[in-house]
C-alpha cells in the first residue's frame, strides 16, 4: 500500500515558468538552453562530455581561495593525522535506491530513510504497486505510474515507494514535534504546497523554532519569509525580507540559505556572503552580521554549515553560546555563467567559524584540505562535524561542476587551529549535485544521490546515481570498538521534559568509568538537500554524574539535564546517544517537549 503525502496550498515559495510538457523532448539539452525556457540559472551543461575537459582549458584569473591572514595559517598544518590513525571505511549496501536522493531525512518512529527527488521527471527505477498511478492529464489520460518517493530501511535496505501528488523538486523540509515530515515548496504545482508524511518553492531552507513551529526562508524571486501554517490551513501572508534582496546578485547566489535557531531564540540566516540574527517573533533584524569575506556560499556557489554543538553544563549561565561553521563556495560571483561557457573555477578551501551570541561577534578564517563546492556537512554524534560530496570545480547546476571530491575530511571544534581537520578514507562514487547524506542510530553515515541530468541519464559524465553507501567514521573503526558503550533500552528515557534531571544506564567492558570521559548528546536528524542539513543540531547534556553500579561493574548509570528550553533544543524527536572516549553508542529515541 503506497503511503500518502498531504497537501494544502500556501503563497508561492518560488517562480519558474511552466514547461514540463518539453522536459522529455530528446534535444531537451540543446533547447532548453537555446532558448533560455527556464532562465539563465536554469540552463543544462552537456551532460554527455569529457569529465576531464577542464585540464585542457587554462583559467587564467582562477585563484581559489585568496591568501588568508597568517593568523589562519599555522606553520605546520596537519590534514594527515599519524600514519596509523584510523579514516573511516566505505561499504556499498544498495544498488538501486529506486529513486535518485535529491532530499533525504531520517524519520524517528520507523527508523528509515526517507528519500525523494522529482516528479517532473515522469520516471524513476521503481514503479508504484499495482494500481497506483498519478494522473498527469485530465483530457488525454496520460498517468505516471513511476515512484518518486521512496523509504530506504537502514537494516535490510528495502525500500518501499510511497505515492507522491505534487512536485518536489528542490523543496526543503522537516520533522514536526511528533516526528512526522512537514516538506514545503517544490516545482510548479508544487511550489505553494506543504506536504505532511505521517509514518503509521524550491531554494528555500525551512527552520524549526522554539515552540515546534517552521519558518521557510527565500526561494527563486521570493524575497521574504512565511510561518508554516497548521495541517489545512493557508497562510494570509509572508514577510518580505530586504536581507535577500541585498545579497541577490547576477548568479544569484543567495538561494538555499544557511538558517539557525541559536540558543537565544534569534534566527541566524546566512546568505551569499553576510548574515543577520532575525527576532522570529518580533519579525525584526536585531543584529547585522560582518560580511564573511573570501566569497559566495549560497546557491549556486553551494558551501556547507552547521551549528556546532551546543555545550551544556548541570546549570548553565544565562547565556549559552553558540557558533556557526560556514565552509566552501565559490570565491568568484558569477562561477554560474563562467560554467556555462565550459570554464570550472576551483571551489574555496576556506572555512569561517563565527560565536553568534557574542555582543560583536567576528569570523575566524582556516584551510581545509581540499577546496569543496556542493558538499555535506554532517554533525556526528561525537561533537565533530564531517565534510563529504560535491566536487572541487564549479558550482551547483545541471552539469556545472568537475572534479568530484571522494575524500571526506572530519572538522575537531575543540582542537588547536591547525590540527581541527583530518582527510579521511575516499569513496570511489562521485556525489555531485543533488546527493545527500544522513546521520545514523549506530553512528554511520548514509550517502546517496547525486545526479547532474535531466532525468535518469546512465551514459552520462556523472550518471544518475541510484548506489547507497554507508561511512563508518573513525570511532567504528575495530581497533575502537572495546570502548564503545550499549545503552540499556529499558533504562533510558523516551520522553523528557525541559531543565529536568533524567538517568539513563549503559554497559561498558570498562569496569572503571570516569565522568570526564563521557558524554551524552542529542542530535536532531536533518533534511538535508542541495548542500543544506536543515534544522541539524547537535546538544552535549550537563552530567550529574557517572556512577558504576556495585552489584554489577560494567553497568553504569548517568544523571544528566535536559536542555533548559525550547531555544536551546526545539521540540521534537532527537537520537540520545552515550559517547565514551570518543565512541558513541547506538542512538535510543528520545521525545522532548
Amino acid at each position: 500500500m503506497a503511503i500518502v503525502f498531504k497537501s494544502l496550498v500556501i503563497l508561492p515559495l518560488l517562480f519558474v515558468a511552466s514547461c514540463a510538457q518539453l522536459w522529455l523532448r530528446p534535444d531537451a539539452f540543446e533547447f532548453f538552453n537555446l532558448h533560455k525556457i527556464l532562465g539563465p540559472h536554469e540552463l543544462f551543461n552537456d551532460p554527455f562530455g569529457d569529465a576531464q575537459d577542464y585540464r585542457r582549458k587554462r583559467i587564467d584569473n582562477d585563484f581559489g581561495t585568496e591568501p588568508l591572514p597568517k593568523s589562519a595559517i599555522p606553520s605546520l598544518p596537519n590534514f594527515l593525522g599519524l600514519p596509523n590513525e584510523p579514516k573511516g571505511s566505505w561499504e556499498l549496501v544498495s544498488v538501486n535506491s529506486g529513486v535518485s536522493a535529491m532530499h533525504s531525512i531520517l524519520l524517528p518512529k520507523v527508523n528509515k530513510v526517507l528519500m525523494y527527488d522529482a516528479t517532473i521527471w515522469k520516471k524513476s527505477e521503481i514503479r508504484l504497486p499495482a494500481g497506483h498511478c498519478r494522473l498527469l492529464n485530465k483530457t488525454t489520460g496520460e498517468n505516471d505510474c513511476y515512484c518518486h518517493s521512496v523509504l530506504f530501511d537502514i537494516a535490510t535496505s528495502a525500500i518501499t515507494p510511497l505515492e507522491l501528488h505534487t512536485d518536489t523538486w528542490c523543496s526543503s523540509g522537516g520533522l514536526s514535534v511528533d516526528g512526522n515530515l512537514v516538506g514545503t515548496g517544490g516545482f510548479q504545482g508544487g511550489a505553494k504546497t506543504v506536504r505532511y508524511l505521517e509514518t503509521c518553492q524550491g531554494y528555500s531552507t525551512q527552520a524549526e523554532l522554539p515552540d515546534g513551529g517552521f519558518i521557510v526562508v527565500g526561494g527563486r524571486d521570493a524575497f521574504s519569509y512565511e510561518y508554516i501554517p497548521r495541517e489545512g490551513r493557508s497562510n494570509a501572508k509572508s514577510f518580505f525580507f530586504d536581507f535577500l534582496r541585498k545579497t541577490s546578485d547576477k548568479d544569484e547566489n543567495n538561494l538555499y540559505p544557511f538558517v539557525h535557531l541559536s540558543t537565544d531564540g534569534n534566527l541566524f540566516i546566512f546568505a551569499n556572503d553576510r548574515s543577520v540574527l532575525l527576532n522570529p517573533k518580533s519579525n525584526q533584524v536585531v543584529r547585522e552580521l560582518p560580511a564573511l569575506p573570501g566569497g559566495h556560499r549560497s546557491y549556486p556557489a553551494t558551501g556547507m554549515s552547521v551549528l556546532l554543538p551546543i555545550k551544556l553544563h548541570s546549570k548553565n549561565n544565562e547565556v549559552i553560546p553558540a557558533e556557526v561553521l560556514v565552509c566552501g563556495g565559490s570565491g568568484h560571483r558569477d562561477a554560474y555563467t563562467q560554467a556555462s561557457k565550459d570554464i570550472f573555477y576551483t571551489a574555496l578551501e576556506d572555512c569561517g567559524r563565527i560565536r553568534i551570541t557574542d555582543e560583536k561577534p567576528v569570523w575566524k578564517r582556516e584551510i581545509m584540505p581540499s577546496p569543496r563546492v556542493m558538499g555535506d556537512m554532517m554533525i556526528l554524534p561525537t561533537g565533530d562535524v564531517l565534510l563529504l560530496n560535491g566536487a572541487k570545480r564549479g558550482c551547483s547546476g545541471w552539469g556545472f561542476a568537475r572534479e568530484p571530491n571522494l575524500i571526506p575530511a572530519i572538522y575537531h571544534p575543540k582542537a588547536r587551529l591547525g590540527n581541527r581537520f583530518r582527510a579521511l578514507q575516499a569513496s570511489t562514487i562521485p556525489r555531485m549535485y543533488h546527493s545527500s547524506s544522513v546521520v545514523l542510530p549506530d553512528g554511520k553515515i548514509l550517502v546517496a544521490g547525486s545526479n547532474t541530468n535531466n532525468g535518469y541519464v546512465y551514459n552520462a559524465m556523472f550518471p544518475t546515481e541510484l548506489r547507497v553507501e554507508k561511512f563508518s567514521p573513525p570511532y567504528l573503526d575495530p581497533s575502537m570498538i572495546g570502548h564503545r558503550p550499549v545503552i540499556i533500552a529499558d533504562r533510558a528515557p523516551k520522553l523528557i521534559g525541559y531543565n529536568n534531571l533524567f538517568r539513563l544506564q549503559f554497559r561498558s567492558a570498562a569496569l572503571k568509568i570516569e565522568k570526564k570521559d563521557i558524554k551524552v548528546t542529542m542530535y536532531a536528524p536533518s533534511f538535508t538537500t542541495h548542500g543544506v542539513a536543515m534544522n541539524q543540531r547537535l546538544i552535549d547534556l550537563g552530567l550529574e554524574d557517572v556512577v558504576t553500579e556495585m552489584a554489577f561493574p560494567w553497568i553504569h548509570t548517568i544523571k544528566a539535564v535536559s536542555p533548559p528550553s525550547g531555544k536551546v533544543a526545539p521540540p521534537g524527536y532527537y537520537m540520545l546517544f552515550v559517547v565514551h572516549q570518543g565512541v558513541p553508542s547506538v542512538a535510543t529515541w528520545v521525545q522532548i517537549k
